[in-house]
């Protein structure tokens, strides 16, 4: 099976690459530099060329806060960009796999989000983000997950990895206590995102998280039990 892989050089995109690998065989990794999805016609002359099976999205505008401001940048990558990846895939007939977000809720509900439950995003970046959702079913055979608070993998530049950092270095470390989440660990996205492919479930929309759920401050508390160390918490 052939692979192609976009945001190779990210958190997710790198560590998808080296899965599939190791478990599937040939993979075709894009860094942005090598691919702007944001081109629509160098996405299709990117895909025609490669031909895969599966094309892999792990391209991603994820500043949450700067979107309220670069609106035009998180579209452009988060919503328009998936629709030119969904066009090529459905030319090739390539499966597309797609990575969302928990932006796309309010967070009014007190119980976990389910596939059914209906998306109300309140940023701008969720708004993005939910139409990538709806641009990526444009490929007859696509694939979205939702992922949650991504950690692990290199680069390391999660909120998690944020924390992680300053509890090593006995720093401060602002957590928010009002927020409950399930975080995506990268390399079990990674397996999940392979199985999904292997199974070939129905197309459509999933969620993709870690068992567990817990505030910031309980990721925070439990990652410093596991580094032995004493935090310096601000609860926010």
């Amino acid at each position: 099976m052939r692979f192609l892989v976009t945001g190779a050089a990210g958190q997710l995109g790198s560590t998808m690459v080296e899965h599939l690998a190791t478990a599937a065989g040939s993979v075709i990794p894009l860094t942005r530099d090598a691919l702007d999805i944001t081109r629509d016609a160098e996405v299709l002359q990117a895909v025609r060329a490669a031909r895969p099976d599966v094309i892999v999205n792990c391209s991603a505008y994820n500043h949450v806060d700067l979107a309220e401001e670069q609106t035009a940048e998180a579209l452009n990558v988060n919503a328009f960009g998936v629709l030119a990846l969904a066009r090529a895939a459905r030319e090739v007939s390539a499966i597309l796999v797609h990575y969302s977000t928990d932006f796309v809720f309010d967070g009014e509900i007190d119980r976990p989000y389910l596939e059914s439950d209906p998306a109300v995003p309140q940023s701008n970046y969720g708004r993005s983000k939910l139409l990538g959702e709806w641009f990526a079913a444009d490929a007859p055979l696509h694939y979205v997950l939702r992922v949650e608070s991504l950690f692990g993998g290199r680069p390391a530049k999660s909120s998690i990895d944020r924390i992680l950092d300053a509890i090593r270095q006995g720093q401060p470390a602002r957590v928010f206590t009002d927020r409950t989440v399930t975080p995506s660990y990268v390399v079990d996205v990674a397996d999940a995102t392979m199985k999904m492919i292997q199974s070939r479930p129905a197309p459509g929309l999933y969620h993709c998280v870690n068992s567990g759920p817990t505030t910031w401050v309980g990721v925070a508390e439990e990652a410093a039990r596991l580094l032995s160390r004493q935090p310096k918490l601000v609860p926010v």
